[in-house]
This record gives structure tokens, sequence and C-alpha cells, in this order.
């Protein structure tokens, strides 16, 4: 595994487009729901826990199998019954393996792409098959998307002025203790057993493009 790659990847300026998005943390501000203390903390926990269950098995199956990609592709499709989050998820993986086309142009990657645009190409099944192919390793890929999830949280929450730089950075540093559960539970689930953990968020996420303004696409 080259961690240069990896911390390449793991950079805010790595241009795979994730900061477009809000993970629904946008439309739970304006409908209140961010409003009582300690409320914001919560939600990116639950976040953590309802990607360990939703999206990381699609990444660890694909990574797995990266050959795979399109099946897994359509069976996350199949997963996603939220129309703003399933768009989400799509533009995202998406705009992520085109970045790592153009940035590290390898033969492997392009024949990916290729073959993932047989799909959807959501988020999760694309991550995984893309640094599977790119030589990252399981737990690697793992730990990177689940940090993804984190960092586009907390940038997204200083973004909305709900959170300071520096509390944000403190909010992210108390994850860790969530995060490694969150891997320990999650790392081996069958993509059978990918379920909706916090629906209030799938809820909440839904009513995005209602909003009178918006800052982010979702």
């Amino acid at each position: 595994m080259d961690d240069w790659l990896v911390l390449q990847l793991a950079d805010a300026t790595f241009p795979s487009g994730g900061f477009a998005h809000s993970g629904g943390l946008e439309a739970a501000m304006a409908c209140g729901a961010l409003e009582p203390a300690g409320a914001l903390e919560r939600w990116l926990h639950d976040a953590l826990w309802q990607a360990g269950h939703l999206t990381l098995p699609f990444v660890a199956a694909a990574h797995d199998a990266p050959e795979q990609v399109v099946a897994l592709d359509r069976a996350h499709d199949a997963a996603l019954r939220n129309v703003v989050l399933n768009q989400a998820s799509r533009a995202q993986g998406r705009a992520h393996l085109e970045a790592c086309v153009r940035s590290l142009e390898t033969p492997e990657l392009r024949d990916l792409r290729d073959r993932a645009r047989g799909g959807s190409q959501h988020l999760a099944p694309v991550f995984g098959a893309s640094l599977a192919v790119l030589g990252v390793d399981r737990d690697a890929t793992l730990r990177l998307h689940l940090h993804s999830v984190v960092r586009g949280l907390v940038s997204a929450a200083v973004r909305l002025s709900l959170a300071g730089p520096a509390e944000g950075q403190s909010m992210h540093a108390r994850a860790a203790t969530t995060l490694d559960a969150v891997l320990n539970s999650c790392a081996d689930l069958d993509v059978s057993m990918q379920t909706q953990t916090s629906p209030l968020h799938d809820l909440l996420a839904g009513g995005h493009t209602l909003l009178d303004s918006r800052l982010f696409a979702s």
C-alpha cells in the first residue's frame, strides 16, 4: 500500500466533489433539529453508525471483488430509496471516479470507469473498487470511507455556521471512539445485512429539495 496515496485521497483538496453535499445537515438545520445542545455531535455519531450499516458493506464488498462493481452498484441503488440521497450518491461516485482517473491516470482505473458506466456509479461500490485497483488495502479503504463521512459533515457544519473551525475539529477528534466502534462492528457485514439505522436522518435529508434556499446540493 502507498501511504502517500492514502494521504492524497484523504486530503480535502482531492477533487472528488464530496463538499458539495451536507449529508442532510442543511435540511436538519432548517427544521430546527440541530438546535438542542449536543444535537450536532449526536447527528455526527448517528451518521457514522448509519454509514457503517448502509454504505460500508458495499465499500468492503467492492474492494473484495472490484469486478463485481456493477452488480453491487445495482444492489446499492435498490437500497437507497431516498431520492435525494440516491442522487447525491450517484453524483459523488461519478465525481470520485472521474477525479481518480484524471489525477492518477492508470489503465486499471480507466477500465473500472468504463465497466462502472454499466450502472449508476454510486459512491460506496465505486469507492471500494477504485481503491482496490489502486492497491490500497481493505482496512485503509474502510477507514478512509468513514473518515470522509466525518470530514464532510464537519466541513458542512462549519460552512453552515453550526460550529467554528476549532469546534468542528474537536468534534472530529472526539468521534474517534465511534469510528473505531463502527469499524469493528461493521467491517465484515455482508451487503445482505445493510440497513437504515437513523430513519430521522433519512427523513430530513429527503426534504432538502424543498428548502427555499440551499447552500449544498443535498
